[in-house]
C-alpha cells in the first residue's frame, strides 16, 4: 500500500530554464540525476534533503529502517561551464535479522557516500543558437510551434569525481577501498516546459566493487512555481543491482529558494525498498561573475557584447 502512496506523492525538478545562470535557481533536487548545466560562475548553491526508508530482504530475512541526510554543495568557478560539487549522504540504519527462533538488532551510523568532483559543460545547443543569432520565424506559426530537428540535440556535460570514506565505515563492503573514482556523462534535452535528463555513471570501476548506473529523469514545469517529475534508475553491479522508480514535486518559493518532496520504490525482493524525501535548495549569487558572449572577434575588440548569459530564458 505504501508504494502506491509514494508513487502518488511523487514528482521533482531538474531545471526551470535553459541557461547556465538562470533567473531562478537551477537545482538537481529532488531526483538522483544531475542536470547538464552549472549554477553559474561565482554562484554558491546548497541542496539538502532528509529521508526515511525501509528495506526488506526476502532471502536473508532482514529488515532495515534508515534515516538520513543528503547534501550537495555546488560552486561555479573560473568559467560559466565549470562547477565543483561535493555530495554525500549521512545515514543511521537499524537492521533486524533472525537469530534462531528470535530476532536481533544492529544499529550503526556513518557517511554512506561522499564524493567530490567537477562537471564541465562540453556542448550547449542554446548558446550555439544565440551565437548564430537565430530568430523566430515571423511567417510560419507552425515552424515556431512544432518540434525542430535542432531541438533533439542535447546539452552534454562530463563529470569526474573521487569517492572517499574515513575510518571504519559499516556501509563499506569488506575489502572495498576507501578511495575510488567516479566518471559520468550527462545529457539534457529542453523543450518548452519539458526537460529530459540522462545520466550515465561508472563508479568504483578500478576495483572489484564497480557499478554502472543509468538515470533518466523527465520533468514538467506546470507553471512558474510548480514542477513535477518521474525518474527511472538502473544499477548494474556484482554486489548490488536494482531498478528504482522515483517521482515527486518541487515548489519555487523565491528565485533563490526551492522546496521539494519525493519518493521511491523498486520491484525486486532482494531487497524490496521504499522511501520518502523532503528537501530544500538555496542559491547565493551575490558573488556572481557575469560572463559576456560576443557575436564575433570584431565586436569583442570593440567591447560590444552581443548578449549576456544571464539574459537567456
Amino acid at each position: 500500500m505504501h508504494k502506491k502512496i509514494i508513487l502518488a506523492l511523487v514528482i521533482s525538478v531538474a531545471q526551470f530554464a535553459q541557461a547556465q545562470y538562470t533567473e531562478t535557481i537551477n537545482t538537481n533536487r529532488p531526483g538522483a540525476s544531475q542536470g547538464a548545466f552549472t549554477p553559474g560562475n561565482g554562484v554558491i548553491q546548497a541542496e539538502f534533503g532528509a529521508y526515511y526508508g525501509q528495506d526488506k530482504h526476502n532471502l536473508l530475512d532482514t529488515k532495515t529502517k534508515a534515516w538520513g541526510l543528503e547534501y550537495q554543495l555546488r560552486y561555479g568557478f573560473v568559467m560559466e561551464r565549470l562547477e565543483l560539487i561535493l555530495e554525500g549522504k549521512y545515514e543511521s540504519a537499524d537492521v533486524t535479522f533472525p537469530r534462531g527462533a528470535s530476532e536481533d538488532n544492529s544499529s550503526f551510523s556513518n557517511f554512506r557516500t561522499n564524493t567530490i568532483g567537477g562537471k564541465y559543460l562540453l556542448y550547449d545547443p542554446y548558446l550555439q543558437r544565440l551565437k548564430k543569432n537565430e530568430k523566430p520565424n515571423y511567417i510560419s506559426w507552425k515552424k515556431n510551434n512544432t518540434l525542430q530537428w535542432s531541438d533533439l540535440i542535447p546539452a552534454v556535460s562530463v563529470f569526474a569525481g573521487l569517492n572517499f570514506s574515513f575510518g571504519d565505515n559499516p556501509f563499506l563492503i569488506e575489502g572495498e577501498p576507501q578511495y575510488s573514482p567516479k566518471l559520468g556523462i550527462i545529457a539534457q534535452h529542453n523543450y518548452r516546459r519539458w526537460v529530459l535528463v540522462s545520466n550515465f555513471f561508472a563508479d568504483k570501476f578500478t576495483s572489484d566493487y564497480s557499478s554502472y548506473t543509468g538515470i533518466f529523469t523527465l520533468t514538467h514545469s506546470v507553471n512558474g512555481r510548480y514542477a513535477v517529475f518521474g525518474e527511472f534508475q538502473t544499477i548494474i553491479g556484482d554486489y548490488y543491482s536494482d531498478e528504482i522508480f522515483r517521482g515527486g514535486m518541487a515548489y519555487l518559493v523565491t528565485k533563490q529558494l526551492q522546496f521539494d518532496v519525493s519518493g521511491f520504490t523498486n520491484f525486486k525482493n532482494t531487497p524490496t525498498r521504499w522511501g520518502v524525501n523532503l528537501g530544500v535548495s538555496y542559491r547565493i549569487d551575490q558573488f556572481r561573475q557575469e560572463e559576456r558572449i560576443y557575436l564575433n572577434e570584431e565586436k569583442k575588440k570593440q567591447g560590444k557584447d552581443q548578449f549576456k548569459l544571464e539574459d537567456e530564458e
